[in-house]
């Protein structure tokens, strides 16, 4: 059996006032040819990137549609998680080559998965799959009569060869797929339904939801931030693709003119992604002695609340990536009316257009002046923090990647029916909604 994440019920109820009404009022209408249906969302890890944070949100509002939903883990060891990370570096461009070693630990754990699988007593209708990890068991799990979609997360719009064509044979067995952004789509993708759409944040959970700031500033207090100086924050993963290393030296170029600025790396170390051990590592050696740069990390303690106390109380939000699918990181600091600067790559401009949530920059030397920059235009930088919060409330919360999803799962249900199944009532309550 494949082990099943516990993500607890939410309603969808309590986001009215906060997100689009359209997008709430479509949910319900979406939802009624659904009830009952069962969906399966599988992925590698519970924790510490922004798939497991969609799908510890996006999951419990299924359920309160009306559409029974599980989420799961696949198995691997830490060989397994190795070549994934390759794998996933590889689709984005990495060099290297794939080898026979490598290829066969993969099979061989997706073959494990796909037994795990099979014994799965439930009769699922239809199954996403979370980027390149599980990527190849929809082919090898014919015995599950589902819709399978496939939601890349990644940029694999240019992927080294050696990976796609090694990858890519699999993915014939998918009814759809998600990506980002249109550019993010590989070449000769064997699947023909092909959907955009953009991830998104969810401003009811710890993350995301209002701090006081007398609690904000004594849980920075807590971790070692000094909330009577100026702070510049990076949240990511600790990886080699979100430029962390950048960003320090971007920083350094700063402290000159701000002598008493503070950076705090917050970053996860996530089960799926050993090199972020080694980054980690890397930064601790680069910024070594420097009382003012402070790293941290889901090991010691710093989760949720802390990241919220970082964004919201941060006087510029740095998201320099270098290679990005879409930057969740983003929205989340936007929702707080923190202003940003981020790396011109994937979906990142797509959260921050022009004059809107803060400034894009292409190299170390454009981060510092776009640091310096809003570090001393403060009411310049409050003012593109409110323009984003508001951007993001439009296009990037919760809802409205659940109205996208339940499009699709209508439109793969049109091309084959569903089996006949009991009701499930949804908890949505209709008295909620204006014109039901």
């Amino acid at each position: 059996m494949l082990d099943v994440v516990d993500v607890g019920k939410r309603s969808l109820a309590t986001y009215r006032g906060i997100a689009p009404d359209a997008h709430l009022d479509e949910l319900h209408r979406l939802s009624e040819d659904l009830r009952g249906a069962r969906c399966m969302h599988l992925s590698s890890t519970p924790y510490g990137g922004g798939v497991s944070e969609i799908l510890r949100s996006l999951i419990p509002l299924y359920n309160d549609l009306g559409i029974v939903t599980d989420w799961k883990l696949i198995h691997g060891d830490d060989a397994f998680f190795q070549v994934t990370k390759r794998i996933h570096n590889g689709l984005q461009g990495a060099a290297g080559e794939l080898t026979e070693s490598e290829r066969a630990t993969y099979l061989a754990n997706a073959q494990l998965n796909a037994h795990r699988l099979v014994t799965d007593s439930e009769d699922y209708d239809f199954v996403f799959v979370h980027d390149p990890q599980p990527a190849v068991l929809a082919a090898l799990s014919p015995h599950l009569d589902a819709r399978w979609i496939w939601r890349c997360h990644i940029d694999t719009s240019h992927p080294n060869p050696t990976f796609w064509d090694f990858l890519s044979p699999y993915l014939h067995a998918y009814d759809a797929a998600i990506f980002t952004l249109p550019e993010f789509v590989p070449p000769e993708l064997p699947i023909r339904d092909v959907r955009i759409y953009a991830p998104a944040i969810d401003p009811l959970s710890p993350k995301n939801h209002p701090l006081p700031k007398t609690l904000a500033r004594d849980v920075l207090e807590w971790i070692g931030i000094r909330t009577h100086r100026p702070l510049v924050t990076q949240v990511s993963r600790f990886d080699r693709w979100k430029d962390p290393l950048g960003v320090v030296r971007a920083y350094q170029r700063v402290r000159p003119h701000v002598p008493d600025l503070q950076l705090a790396l917050a970053g996860s170390l996530a089960m799926d992604d050993p090199e972020g051990w080694d980054v980690y590592e890397e930064l601790r050696a680069a910024t070594a002695g420097d009382s003012l740069i402070h790293i941290l990390t889901n090991m010691v303690g710093v989760g949720n609340i802390e990241v919220n106390a970082l964004q919201s109380l941060s006087n510029v939000v740095v998201q320099k990536s270098v290679r990005e699918g879409f930057g969740l990181v983003v929205s989340e600091t936007l929702w707080k009316g923190t202003p940003v600067v981020g790396g011109r790559v994937g979906g990142i401009p797509l959260q921050m257009p022009e004059s809107c949530g803060g400034i894009l920059v292409d190299t170390v030397e454009e981060c510092a002046e776009a640091m310096l920059h809003l570090l001393r235009r403060p009411d310049e930088a409050r003012l593109l923090g409110e323009r984003g919060r508001e951007h993001v409330r439009q296009h990037f919360l919760m809802p409205r990647i659940l109205v996208d999803h339940l499009r699709l799962l209508k439109h793969l249900a049109a091309v084959r029916p569903l089996p006949p199944r009991g009701i499930v009532p949804a908890s949505f309550s209709a008295a909620n909604l204006p014109g039901v």
